[in-house]
């Protein structure tokens, strides 16, 4: 993988855009840390495929619906599987955004970093449809 320091980067930052999107490796190096580029649906779809990714379980009880993710404090009701699944993905939105301000540094949360990123790079109706299975 090619690494470009701080100051070639923003000197090539379109040739470095378009190698990134074009899915060719290219990182950036600061100090001893390096960080990769990678176009960001081809890091969703890497995110969807992984197994560190658990997916949503819905269940039918009591009338209504419940939707969770197992291994994270995520989950919602409601009175039928579409409420219940728009109010997981609010629950989902508002996790990514607390484990980035505060949870990230907690032990129990800390590799849960997978699940914030592709939330964040997902739409809700993107989201809607991982819950249900469908796509991808």
């Amino acid at each position: 993988m090619q690494y470009l320091t701080y100051s070639d980067t923003r000197s090539r930052l379109r040739e470095v855009l378009d190698t990134a999107e074009a899915g060719l490796p290219i990182g950036i190096q600061r100090h001893n840390r390096r960080v990769a580029l990678i176009d960001s649906n081809r890091l969703q779809q890497i995110l969807m495929d992984s197994r560190r990714l658990h997916r949503p379980e819905t269940v039918a009880e009591a009338g209504g619906w419940s939707v969770l993710l197992p291994g994270t404090p995520v989950a919602a009701d409601g009175a039928d599987l579409d409420e219940a699944v728009d109010e997981f993905v609010a629950a989902l939105r508002d996790y990514a955004e607390d484990w980035q301000t505060r949870l990230r540094f907690a032990p129990n949360h800390r590799n849960h970093w997978p699940l914030v990123q592709f939330v964040s790079l997902a739409s809700d109706a993107e989201l809607c449809e991982w819950v249900r299975g469908v796509g991808p």
